[in-house]
Parts: C-alpha cells; sequence; structure tokens
C-alpha cells in the first residue's frame, strides 16, 4: 500500500523545504534511510530550536512595543501562547493565564473564551487532563470567534481520547473514545470540506475505528495541501498508529520516523513520536538506537513538562537502559574472549606461514606441469570447437536438404493425388460420352451427337482445370501471394479479384515455385504459346526490385504449409473443385 510524501512548508515561508529529506523518502525499503535523516535531524535539533526562539524573541518585542495598547496585547500574547504551545508547558501555561487576563481587562467575552481555550490546550499538553476538562466545562463555546470553535472541540476530543488510553480502563475507556468521536465529528463539521483540520479529523475518526482505508483516504487527499512540518508531523502520527493496528509495524516505523523528524524540525517538544520510534527500534534489537531515541525524547518532555509522555516513557526507558548495560557488559566480555582468541590464533598464523610457504614451492612446481597440461587441452578443445563447428554447419545443411526433399515429395503427393482424382473424373465423363455418342450414332441421331459434342466448353474445363490447380496450390503454399507481391513496390502489387484465386502471371510463378522452370514445359501446362509465357515472365520481372536474375530464386524460396497442416489442405482443397 504506496503512500505519496507530503510538500512541506514552513508557516512563515521563510526557511528552506526538507529539500535534502524528501529524496531519500521512496517507500520501498526506505526505513534504514528515513532513520539516518532522523540522527541527522536530531544533531541539528539546536538549530531549529534556535529559530523558534528567534520568533519568540520578536514577538516578545513586539509586546513590549504595544504595553499601552491591550488589543494589540492580546493579540500579541496569542502569538506567543501558540509559538510555546508545543515548545515549553511552563511559558505557555503563563502566556494562556496573561491572555485571560487581558481578555478580562478588554471585558470582550469572544477574547475570554479565546484565552480559555488556549489555557485548556496548554493544560492538555502537560497531561493535565482533569484542569483541562474543567477549563472546557466554562468555556461559553457560543461566544467563541468561529475561527477558534473547531479547536475548542479539537482540544476536547484529544483530551477525551488521551484520557481513555491512560485510563485503560473497560468501564470508562469506551465513554470517553465516544466523546473523542463525537468531538472530531463536531470538528469535521465546523471546517471547510478537504482542510487540513477536516482531514486531519478523518484520519483522527478512522483511528478510532481502527479505518485503515478511509484513514489512507484522507491522508492521500491532504498530499494536496501546503502543510507546515507540525501538520506533517501530526497527520502521519495518526496513521502510523491505524497501520500499527493493523499489524503492518514497518509502515507505522516509516510514518512515525517522518513525524519525528517534523517534529523536530517544527521544535515540538512534546516528543511521543520520537518515543514511539524509540520503541519500535527496541523491539527490533537496534538498542543503540532505541538508546539513543529515548534519552532525546526524555529530554524533550523533561524540557517541555509533559507528565504523561515522562510516565509513558519511564517503563521502556528502564528496559532500554537495562539492555544497554547488558549489551555493554556483553561487549566487554567479547572483547577479553577476542584478545585470547587473537594471540591463539597469530600463534597459528606464524606456524602455518612455514607450512606455507614450504607447500608454496612444491605447489610452484606442480602449477608449471598442469600449465603445460592446461596449454595442450586448450589446443584439443579448440580443435573439437572446430569439429563439433563443421558437424553443425553439415547438420544444418543436411537438416535444409531434409526440409526441401519432405517439402517437395508431400508437394508431388498432393498434386498427384489431385490430378489422379482429377483425371478419374474426366475418364468416368468420357466414358459417360462414349456410351451417349455410341447409343446415339447406332440409332442414327447425328443431330443430337452433334449437338453433345456442341455441348462440351473446352474453356469451362481449362478454367475448372485452372481452378483446382490454384485452390490446391494456394492450400499447399498460403502466404504464396503475400510473399510474391513482398517483391514489388506498392503500386505494382497484384490484386485478386473477390472470387481469384491466382492470375495467369502468379500461376506461371507457382509451376515455378513447383520446379517446373522450364518455359516451353509451362507453355504445354497453361496451353499458352512459349512466347506468351516468356512476355509474362519478363513483364514480371521489370515490375520487382529485386533483380530479374535474383528474381525466381526469391520464387522458390517461399514457405509451403507446415508437413503437419498438408493433409488438412489437400482435403480442403479436394473438397473445393468436388
Amino acid at each position: 500500500m504506496s503512500l505519496p510524501i507530503p510538500r512541506v512548508f514552513w508557516f512563515s515561508g521563510v526557511y528552506s523545504l526538507l529539500l535534502w529529506v524528501l529524496p531519500t523518502l521512496a517507500w520501498g525499503g526506505r526505513t534504514d534511510s528515513l532513520l539516518q535523516v532522523l540522527d541527522r535531524t536530531l544533531t541539528q535539533q539546536h538549530l531549529y530550536d534556535q529559530q523558534r526562539l528567534d520568533r519568540l524573541t520578536r514577538l516578545k518585542a513586539a509586546l513590549r512595543a504595544n504595553q499601552q495598547d491591550k488589543a494589540a496585547s492580546f493579540s500579541a500574547v496569542l502569538l506567543i501562547c501558540d509559538e510555546y504551545q508545543v515548545f515549553k508547558y511552563d511559558s505557555a501555561f503563563v502566556y494562556s493565564l496573561k491572555l485571560n487576563k487581558l481578555a478580562r481587562q478588554l471585558r470582550d467575552p469572544a477574547k475570554l473564551q479565546t484565552a480559555r481555550t488556549k489555557l485548556a490546550h496548554t493544560l492538555r499538553s502537560a497531561g493535565l487532563f482533569k484542569d483541562a476538562f474543567d477549563t472546557l466545562e466554562v468555556i461559553n463555546v457560543r461566544q467563541l470567534e468561529p475561527q477558534y470553535q473547531a479547536e475548542y472541540y479539537e482540544v476536547y476530543s484529544i483530551v477525551s481520547v488521551e484520557l481513555a488510553e491512560y485510563d485503560q480502563d473497560g468501564y470508562f475507556q469506551p465513554f470517553y473514545k465516544a466523546k473523542a468521536y463525537a468531538y472530531a465529528d463536531t470538528v469535521a463539521r465546523h471546517e471547510p470540506v478537504g482542510s487540513y483540520i477536516y482531514l486531519n479529523q478523518r484520519i483522527f475518526q478512522a483511528r478510532q475505528k481502527n479505518d485503515l482505508r478511509a484513514g489512507i483516504a484522507a491522508y492521500n487527499q491532504m498530499q494536496g495541501l501546503s502543510l507546515t512540518p507540525h501538520q506533517v508531523a501530526m497527520s502521519a502520527s495518526s496513521l502510523a498508529l491505524i497501520f500499527e493496528r493493523d499489524g503492518q509495524h514497518e509502515k507505522a516505523l516509516e510514518l512515525m520516523t517522518l513525524a519525528a523528524i517534523n517534529d523536530i524540525r517544527s521544535a515540538t517538544k512534546e516528543g511521543i513520536a520520537l518515543f514511539s520510534v524509540s520503541t519500535y527500534c527496541y523491539q527490533k534489537g537496534e538498542l543503540q538506537r532505541a538508546y539513543t531515541y529515548i534519552n532525546a525524547a526524555k529530554e524533550m518532555a523533561v524540557f517541555y513538562r509533559a507528565r504523561q509522555r515522562q510516565l509513558q516513557m519511564s517503563s521502556i526507558a528502564a528496559l532500554i537502559d537495562g539492555q544497554k548495560i547488558s549489551l555493554v557488559e556483553s561487549q566487554r566480555q567479547q572483547a577479553r574472549t577476542s584478545a585470547w582468541a587473537i594471540g591463539l590464533l597469530a600463534a597459528l598464523v606464524l606456524g602455518l606461514a612455514l607450512v606455507i610457504y614450504l607447500q608454496l614451492r612444491r605447489l610452484r612446481k606442480a602449477g608449471r606441469l598442469l600449465a603445460a597440461t592446461n596449454q595442450e587441452l586448450h589446443v584439443n578443445n579448440n580443435k573439437l570447437q572446430e569439429a563439433n563447428h563443421t558437424q553443425q554447419q553439415l547438420n544444418g545443411k543436411l537438416q535444409e536438404l531434409n526440409r526441401g526433399l519432405n517439402e517437395a515429395n508431400h508437394i508431388k503427393e498432393e498434386y498427384i493425388g489431385y490430378y489422379f482424382s482429377n483425371s478419374s473424373r474426366y475418364v468416368n465423363q468420357l466414358e459417360d460420352l462414349q456410351r451417349k455418342l455410341s447409343t446415339l450414332l447406332k440409332t442414327k441421331q447425328a443431330a443430337t451427337a452433334q449437338r453433345l459434342v456442341e455441348d462440351i466448353d473446352i474453356k469451362v474445363e481449362r478454367t475448372n482445370l485452372f481452378k483446382g490447380f490454384d485452390t490446391v496450390f494456394v492450400r499447399l503454399f498460403p502466404n504464396f501471394v503475400a510473399d510474391f507481391n513482398a517483391l514489388f513496390a506498392e503500386a505494382d502489387r497484384i490484386v485478386l479479384a473477390e472470387d481469384q484465386v491466382l492470375t495467369t502471371e502468379l500461376r506461371i510463378f507457382a509451376l515455378i515455385r513447383l520446379g517446373i522452370t522450364d518455359s516451353e514445359q509451362i507453355s504445354r501446362v497453361l496451353g499458352y504459346s512459349i512466347h506468351t509465357v516468356y512476355a509474362y515472365k519478363t513483364r514480371v520481372k521489370n515490375r520487382s526490385f529485386v533483380p530479374n536474375e535474383a528474381f525466381e530464386a526469391r520464387i522458390l524460396a517461399i514457405q509451403a504449409t507446415p508437413n503437419e497442416e498438408w493433409e488438412t489442405a489437400w482435403e480442403a482443397a479436394a473438397a473445393s473443385v468436388g
């Protein structure tokens, strides 16, 4: 199941895309390449963090410059809150409270609800689910500005699903999951169809239903949008969880690695994607990578102060640390064993070196003898190959002669059979004619006998004779007309009428193909003068692009029907001429 790579853009439009990442993201067998990209991205984490800190510095400067303007201060604090939202909980919490304070000072109900929504979002990110629920309960959704209503329902949905995953309780978990799904559906209904939030909620709903097909469909549709690295990470990690539940762990790892890369590039400090990648690596036995990733994820979670993430990571971190210690100790033991083995091996090598030197001297002598023998064998082999080649050529010529003889024999057999049958028919007709004439002459009916003789149409009989010959020939040589026409330009080719089998010209060269090359003999067979035959042959050869002296050889090269088809050809020909 193939998935496209998202088009990743920084939301400010300033920073470059993941240009050196994208060439490695072909889905077939790319897990190692993605992990290598993740390794390189981790080494540059401080650069991405600094980019977010630089933006915060500029926003704080703008806040200080507009301290007297409460509305402008509210907008600046709102932007600072969004920057800290996935970066650092303490700061996000402080600025969320400041946002609440400014909203009260402005006495703007819509801004107050917005500030509460941001606070709930911050509490959710830190794992303070009860406080997040309490904050969400006091929000008046009707007073929220439309652009923040979707965020309100989204936070409610996320808090519900994370609480369900945290509780792992068979009684309360279905309740929280149902609420999460309902709020996700509400989010989707508040957003334009095809927008990022709409599609992200569709992936979330597919995740709750374990509907892999729906999740992939929404993810693929999302790739037509210009996504920020954080949005890429969110959608990829959600789809990864669906693949994981479907048992496709390799696809889940690929998507989760992509999410971890974009978390680092967007300076998102929750670390959940990187934690998941470390778990996958641990399960695959890649302890070094698992150790590196879990430590980096723990540092990110501690930096952010994400309580539930630290709790989630503690158990797997302990397992990885234990495995790491065991691995190091095992490597030390192996090193000691290897040192002893190397020493023993060195002694054996020195002993073997002496033996090998003595053997080499003997081998050189044997090698010279072997080379002479090989040379003699090589000469004999060449002679044998030449003899085989000569034999193959003779076999080829013999096979060609055999094919020619078989073809000639079959053609003769077919025409002998045909003409024997045809002659028998004529003998029967003559016998019948003799009997009738004898009767008429005995009864002295001369006029009737004369009419009987006049009724015999020699032209029709000759035409039937040619038709029978043509039919049998074409059955034996089904490709004769096409191969004959191939020797002429398009304008000079013979076009047969619908009821015509062969023309006179074709019939002359058909006889040549059967081996009757003497023009006088051809003229007797066809009932033409020898000059007429010469004229036909000359006119045909002059029209062809094949030289005159080579034309008849090309005619003789036209192949007949394969032997196994001759019997069928004869039966069909005999049936067609009666």
